[in-house]
């Protein structure tokens, strides 16, 4: 009777060890979701500034049909869900953010690139 009892739990710790190991997993593969789509909102809105930038006249502090000039607004280069880094060109802005959450591979962080221009947005999740 003491084998069986003894036995029943090391079965119990064991189950339970696997219980906690699955649930940190799933804990940690959804922030890492959870922080890519803010990151992805958070380029949406800054895409729809550039080209906001590239629509209006100089007059009315717009790059009159360049994104030239353009860059991202000091108080949204870093939030709570990352920090941002923009190239702007004459036809194309390229917005990049690092998540504040470990990426895919494990070891680095968030990674997602938006490639705005005129017409549209291209999100590009590099991590």
């Amino acid at each position: 009777m003491g084998q069986q009892q003894l036995l029943l739990i090391v079965l119990g710790a064991i189950i339970v060890g696997l219980a906690i190991t699955v649930g940190i997993s799933l804990f940690t593969s959804n922030a890492q979701s959870a922080n890519r789509d803010a990151v992805i909102n958070d380029l949406n809105n800054l895409g729809s500034l550039a080209r906001k930038y590239y629509i209006s006249t100089i007059s009315l502090g717009g790059g009159n049909q360049s994104f030239t000039g353009w860059t991202i607004p000091a108080n949204l280069a870093t939030n709570g869900n990352g920090s941002f880094t923009s190239t702007a060109s004459d036809q194309q802005v390229v917005i990049i953010a690092t998540g504040i959450q470990t990426g895919k591979d494990g070891t680095t962080q968030v990674k997602v690139t938006n490639y705005v221009t005129s017409l549209r947005d291209s999100i590009v999740i590099n991590n």
